[in-house]
């Protein structure tokens, strides 16, 4: 085989013989000027910007609550854990309920407040099941804006009149005593016009915003917005002792929760991810997916494959050799017999007929049909084709050696 001779070398101008020219004074390196500078990177400073401004945007986006309003776990500003947290500092023992089942052993419950902050979203069979309960002793039952159907299972003979959404100021003038301490609140929404006997508070357009009745051992108490216990609302006007008169009356507090999330585990305590808006998370979505359009933009673009001639003919020995020193540097004697190994018992198998693709045939068969043809122990041929590797150089010749008399056997048995 003949090796192809190398290009010719390029001529090289001859030196001057009289000597190398003078060199002239240095010229400074050539500096990049302003205005080159801004125009390439005046477009990477605008998109920076772009993708500043719209990551702000969408981080100010308030994300949705995990809690509906009036909800003792929502620090929203119509939660009510402001509250709630009030109440517990006072002694009281405060807990959820949801579902008719656990508003039922609520209100059946001894020193128990029961709160149904969205009574109008009870079925009509719930209302009259909790209806026809005998309510616990010494116990309250806070009705947070009900409709009619709901006063007609809990207060018969209150009529829910039509009211205003607005909240103001109002005064309470009348005679029950957490009205009369906690004084003006912020009240409004629904009115109701109560039967005699009844105590109607907050005055408004001639009804009340709040009537109370005693049905023997419970009070029932009709108000018409939930909004001076809402942490939003809380500190304004006497909002906070209200809701400490109207709530903290029993040593047990129980609120209704009937929202898609209430029946979700116990709130645990929050991660650090909690903590982080939503918006910042389709934010770094924003920026990475950018910065995956600007890799792809800015990319070396690989052009069609090319053959190329090599400059030289590298032997197939040399390449053999070649690797046997790194094997040999390297003490990878394992290596090496396994190397050996596998072609031998690849070239046997072909041999001797045995199916084989590119994996390893298998070696049960391969040891039985090598010691028939050959007529030696299959025990031999296991520890020949598959055993422990060699521990040094002249028992990986003795290997190879033996391999070459098996295959040489196993082709002229």
């Amino acid at each position: 085989m003949t090796a192809t001779a190398p290009p010719p070398a390029t001529a090289e101008p001859a030196d001057d013989p009289a000597g190398p020219p003078s060199a002239g004074p240095a010229r400074p390196a050539p500096r990049t000027r302003p205005g080159a500078l801004w125009r390439r990177s005046r477009w990477w400073l605008l998109a920076a910007l772009v993708l500043a401004l719209v990551g702000t945007l969408v981080a100010g986006i308030p994300g949705s609550s995990a809690y509906d309003p009036l909800d003792p776990r929502s620090g929203d500003p119509d939660g009510t854990r402001a509250a709630d947290q009030l109440l517990r500092q006072h002694g009281i023992d405060s807990r959820t309920a949801a579902g008719p089942a656990e508003l039922a052993a609520a209100l059946r419950a001894d020193d128990t407040t029961l709160v149904l902050t969205r009574p109008g979203e009870l079925a009509y069979h719930d209302l009259a099941a909790l209806a026809a309960l005998t309510p616990g002793r010494r116990s309250r039952l806070v009705l947070i804006a009900p409709d009619q159907p709901a006063l007609n299972a809990f207060a018969p003979g209150v009529d829910a009149l039509s009211g205003s959404g607005a909240t103001l100021p109002v005064a309470p003038s009348c005679p029950l005593p957490e009205a009369a301490r906690a004084g003006t609140a912020t009240l409004g929404g629904q009115s109701y016009q109560g039967r005699p006997g009844d105590t109607g508070c907050y005055p408004a357009a001639g009804h009340h915003l709040l009537v109370s009745r005693t049905l023997g051992d419970q009070q029932v108490i009709a108000l018409g917005t939930g909004a001076p216990l809402t942490n939003g609302l809380l500190d304004h006007e006497g909002n906070a002792a209200l809701a400490l008169g109207l709530l903290g009356a029993d040593p047990h507090l129980v609120w209704q929760t009937l929202g898609p999330n209430d029946y979700a585990a116990p709130e645990q305590p929050k991660t650090l991810g909690d903590f982080i808006p939503a918006g910042w998370y389709w934010g770094t979505l924003q920026l990475a997916v950018a910065g995956l359009l600007a890799a792809l933009w800015r990319g070396r673009r690989l052009g069609p494959v090319l053959t190329e001639r090599l400059p030289a003919v590298v032997r197939a020995s040399e390449t053999t050799e070649g690797r046997a020193r790194l094997y040999h540097r390297a003490n990878a004697r394992g290596h090496a017999a396994e190397t050996l190994r596998r072609a031998a018992r690849h070239r046997a198998a072909a041999a001797l007929g045995l199916p084989h693709t590119t994996g390893d045939p298998d070696p049960a068969a391969l040891t039985e049909a090598a010691a028939a043809r050959l007529g030696r122990p299959a025990a031999d041929l296991q520890h020949l084709l598959y055993g422990p590797a060699p521990t040094d150089d002249a028992a990986l010749l003795r290997l190879a050696d033996d391999l070459d008399d098996m295959e040489w056997q196993v082709r002229q048995p």
